[in-house]
């Protein structure tokens, strides 16, 4: 029923879209090894981060730092559920939906089938984002495990081996966390891209090349990627 729903043109802007999601995805995971941008310098103050917890008796400041990330998380989780519901209740509604629609002159969604293919689009994209920022939640409260357990600087004080490789293993808990919130936050972007799918098809590949644009410039052009990159780690952290 759905491969009948649309036209040439909505599938090739589904495409596109998923081409654009997957093809940056791929790009920007691939690209943070070699060059510089906000995945790899975070990564670095992580690390920094977490080796400098040894140092400090007083960890009070830094449990409220990592619970205030986890708040941020649990916040998007929460959101994706109320918003398939959102969704789920659209899809029962076909029928009046396409109706209000189908008097709007430039919307191109007329048909019934065409809407609940959309509307589908629509929930993959946030049970997708949900799996995502559930797994970072979980990977912050396996960080949380790891500070718990970060040694008193009495006992390596003269180990600097094993604070680095406290920091490297804790460090790159957080870095996963993080990458998986990211996963979960780009696909927001191309949720909201998809939206621009129930007017014309056409808008919909312009709004996701236009989504690739603004999250590449932001993660390796933008100006708090420079003032994060001009401040140098100490070497032992690097």
């Amino acid at each position: 029923m759905f491969l009948s729903a649309g036209s040439f043109q909505d599938w090739l802007a589904l495409a596109t879209l998923l081409v654009s999601w997957v093809g940056y995805t791929c790009y920007a995971s691939y690209k943070s090894n070699s060059a510089v941008c906000l995945s790899s310098v975070l990564a670095r103050y992580r690390q920094d981060w977490m080796i400098r917890i040894i140092s400090r008796e007083n960890r009070t400041s830094d449990a409220s730092l990592l619970s205030s990330l986890r708040a941020s998380v649990s916040f998007f989780a929460s959101t994706s559920i109320l918003v398939l519901a959102g969704l789920i209740t659209g899809i029962a509604a076909s029928e009046e939906a396409v109706g209000v629609l189908s008097t709007i002159p430039f919307v191109s969604t007329t048909t019934r089938e065409l809407w609940e293919l959309k509307m589908l689009v629509m929930v993959i994209i946030f049970v997708y984002s949900f799996f995502e920022f559930t797994w970072s939640l979980r990977l912050y409260n396996f960080g949380c495990v790891v500070m718990g357990s970060a040694p008193l600087y009495k006992e390596v004080e003269h180990a600097h081996s094993e604070q680095l490789d406290y920091a490297r293993a804790s460090g790159f808990i957080m870095t996963l966390a993080a990458k998986h919130f990211n996963f979960g936050l780009r696909a927001y972007y191309f949720a909201l891209a998809t939206l621009s799918w129930f007017i014309d098809p056409k808008l919909l590949m312009f709004s996701a090349v236009l989504v690739v644009v603004i999250l590449y410039s932001r993660e390796f052009h933008s100006k708090v990627l420079q003032v994060l990159s001009s401040y140098h780690l100490p070497d032992d952290f690097s």
